[in-house]
């Protein structure tokens, strides 16, 4: 007699289930659920001195960084929030840190002490992250106060209700502590609750503009501005570009690494067969994030220079010059974060050290150059792939009017995400002995993150 197995989708909601009935991963949830809420009401609370309605209608008129940046911060600048700046900061922080980490040997140094040199790391990423969030919260004063729109009467609204030094200050004060907040609010999800607060941050802000997509959709439709066949293809859109993001970020090219065996004191350890996984998207998000901001630059300084109204005219989103060019330096960038984030020539000493080789190949200098054949071969793929994700839903999207935008770098940043928070959720289930979300004979699920060597 067989005993019928389980369905999949019944594996999946005895997972689900698993999940609340542990108290400590129900406590992590409800405590990222929580920090996530006080963060989404913090976006509603408006910077003292800035009429919200007309900062509003300014951001809606513009678009460029200002655009950008409201995507990311989830609508925080539209509201004129004290979370206006919201993450990028950090991000930008974090980003120069691993910049100056490659050119700094006393940096370098420190991102080899461990934790001490992690922990000292991330005490000048925050202080970075304050000076840029100065700099940035000036700027953005400066900006808002010689701006304004018209009202229906025909007289031109001013966003700044009282400008000066004393508004200047009060901005740059307020933006400062809302950043600040915020970067304290991803630290403790990441410490207390599930997922990499920062990330989920940003994912959280993308997501919640979802509703008023969808919303506007819907009534497109009802308008007639959209039939039928527009919002299948649409759907099969989406459904496509979400289907191949999580098979390529999903997906991994494994080295298998040999370990010789060593007597040590009077026991005979190693020689086990593990690999080294590699990405086949090593740089993560970077890439679009960099080339949208410098493509990005030319249609905000235009609304302040004349003379560079001619160049942002041409660079329009959806352009083939615009498609092109952004192409051109997703690839690059792709290659460069990679270069920089991942140094082949340390992950072959590392393995030389441990008593770790690759089959074929010999340990040291060809190692090193054997791998950084393979990561070059990867990062081609990989870069192809991201200049795909968001180029060709812009494109088809502008094909078919879409009353909003979407776009790959959102669509990267939740997919990803989701898979992280995912991937530690079933990691929590399988220590404590309950089955994975795809049960006990199917996969794991795997984030974006590089794991080093096993």
């Amino acid at each position: 007699m067989t005993v019928p197995r389980p369905s999949k989708g019944r594996n999946l909601f005895e997972a689900i289930a698993n999940v609340f009935r542990i108290q400590e991963l129900r406590n992590r949830l409800l405590f990222t659920l929580g920090l996530l809420a006080v963060y989404r009401l913090g976006v509603f609370i408006t910077v003292p001195g800035i009429d919200q309605e007309a900062m509003q209608g300014f951001i809606q008129s513009q678009g460029g960084l200002l655009g950008l940046f409201n995507l990311f911060s989830g609508g925080a600048i539209e509201q004129a929030s004290i979370f206006a700046l919201g993450i990028m900061p950090y991000i930008s922080a974090s980003i120069i840190m691993q910049l100056l980490a490659v050119v700094v040997p006393a940096l370098e140094q420190l991102q080899k002490e461990g934790e001490l040199g992690r922990r000292k790391i991330n005490q000048y990423t925050r202080y970075g992250t304050v000076v840029l969030a100065s700099i940035q919260g000036l700027a953005m004063a400066f900006l808002l106060e010689g701006q304004g729109v018209g009202d229906p009467s025909g007289t031109m609204q001013s966003i700044v209700i009282n400008p000066g030094w004393g508004f200047r200050f009060m901005t740059v004060v307020t933006l400062i502590a809302g950043t600040a907040f915020i970067m304290w609010l991803g630290e403790q999800i990441t410490e207390r609750g599930i997922g990499n607060g920062i990330s989920l941050i940003i994912f959280a802000g993308i997501v919640a503009r979802l509703p008023d997509a969808l919303f506007q959709t819907a009534q497109w439709y009802r308008t007639g501005q959209l039939d039928e066949f527009a919002i299948f293809m649409l759907a099969v859109i989406v459904v496509a570009a979400i289907g191949a993001v999580v098979f390529v970020e999903r997906g991994q090219r494994r080295i298998p690494v040999q370990y010789a065996k060593r007597v040590v004191g009077r026991q005979t350890v190693g020689g086990q067969t593990t690999h080294l996984p590699l990405k086949v998207n090593t740089s993560g998000v970077i890439p679009p994030i960099f080339a949208s901001s410098i493509l990005l630059v030319p249609a905000t300084l235009a609304s302040w220079i004349p003379a560079m109204k001619g160049f942002s005219d041409v660079m329009q989103r959806g352009g083939w010059e615009y498609n092109t060019l952004y192409v051109l330096l997703i690839i690059f960038f792709a290659f460069f974060y990679t270069a920089v984030t991942f140094n082949p020539v340390d992950v072959a000493d590392n393995l030389k050290k441990n008593g770790g080789y690759i089959p074929g190949i010999r340990p040291g200098k060809k190692t090193a150059e054997y791998i950084d054949r393979v990561l070059t071969r990867l990062t081609t793929g990989g870069a192809i792939y991201l200049a795909i994700v968001c180029v060709l839903p812009t494109i088809l999207i502008n094909t078919f009017n879409t009353p909003f935008f979407f776009g790959g770098t959102a669509l990267l940043i939740v997919v990803g995400v989701a898979l992280d928070t995912v991937q530690q959720i079933e990691g929590h289930l399988i220590t404590r002995h309950y089955e994975g979300f795809t049960g006990a004979r199917g996969p794991r699920i795997r984030g974006r993150r590089m794991a080093g060597v096993r």
